[in-house]
């Protein structure tokens, strides 16, 4: 343990650059506990608060500006890429670009206090073309607000911080132990949570043959679109489905449907975690038979199958 806290105090500044950029690449890496320590041993003259400000800052715009580029050059794709690979259960396309549709740019100031954002906001930035010294402008102020209330909660209660740690040093290599249990312990329950909401999706899910074979039978079922409206305009729509941006976590403007039809939902995630969530508000408001749609509007193009699109954007092409 104390080789752990002289590298807290010796390499702080390196030691929280490099969390911060780990969190902010996607890796379970929480970062906060690293700067409200690194905070409050900036108390005692280790190193100046606002150099470790400015290392953490530094990193987030290192990464965030890496999947700025990697939206602005590959657009879509990296964007399934982050809501595949996340471990967050709320990383999703269609939650941020709500966001982003009525924040703009200054949703980027709260981009990293939001579970499942931070990451999506940066890359979804550059798909959407963001002017790029907007975003460094506004990411920037951004970063120095998650970060800088991490180091504040460290220096205001460094007192506390410095008895937890006093704490772990008493108790020598278990301490070690104890922080990597609480590590895993955090990336075990993000994991556990992602697979409960994949394992519920893989039992009531519909796939896109059985949608196909279903929109061709004499009772076609309903199917709402859930993404954003600029999705929809970028990517197209299944043919007759009904756009429901929703923003509460309520059914409140659902699509005037009756209660027994069968009703299809989807979304742009890879995980149809935005599609879930409406399926389970349905169903909560007395519809009976809802489904989400596997693999989403990708799937579907995937498939071949036509698509349309809304007359605005059709009539801008």
């Amino acid at each position: 343990m104390n080789t752990l806290l002289h590298w807290l105090a010796e390499y702080g500044l390196g030691v929280a650059f490099l969390n911060v950029l780990a969190e902010q690449l996607g890796l379970p890496m929480p970062a906060y506990p690293v700067l409200i320590v690194t905070g409050a041993l900036s108390v005692d003259g280790r190193y100046p608060a606002t150099g470790l400000l400015a290392a953490a800052v530094a990193a987030s715009l290192a990464a965030d500006l890496a999947w700025y580029l990697g939206g602005r050059r590959f657009g879509s794709r990296v964007l399934r890429m982050v809501c595949r690979i996340s471990i967050s259960p709320d990383s999703c396309v269609r939650q941020t670009e709500s966001l982003f549709a009525r924040w703009g740019v200054w949703s980027l100031l709260v981009a990293k206090f939001i579970p499942g954002f931070g990451t999506v906001a940066t890359a979804l930035a550059g798909n959407m073309r963001l002017r790029l010294p907007a975003f460094v402008a506004a990411d920037a102020l951004g970063a120095a607000l998650y970060a800088g209330v991490a180091i504040v909660l460290g220096m205001k209660f460094h007192a506390a911080v410095d008895d937890v740690i006093a704490a772990l040093e008493s108790l020598g290599r278990f301490g070690i132990v104890a922080l990597a249990v609480a590590l895993a312990l955090f990336i075990g329950g993000k994991w556990w949570q992602r697979e409960r909401l994949l394992r519920e999706l893989r039992s009531t899910r519909i796939t896109v043959p059985e949608l196909e074979r279903l929109i061709g039978s004499s009772t076609p079922p309903a199917i709402i679109d859930v993404r954003s409206e600029a999705s929809r305009e970028r990517d197209g729509a299944i043919p007759g489905a009904l756009a429901w941006s929703l923003h509460a976590d309520d059914a409140a403007g659902a699509p005037e449907l009756p209660h027994d039809v069968d009703v299809v939902v989807y979304c742009a995630c890879p995980n149809e975690v935005s599609a879930a969530r409406v399926a389970r508000q349905l169903q909560r408001a007395g519809f009976k038979r809802v489904r989400p749609l596997h693999g989403g509007i990708d799937a579907w193009i995937a498939a071949g199958l036509p698509i349309e699109r809304p007359a605005v954007a059709a009539a801008a092409a």
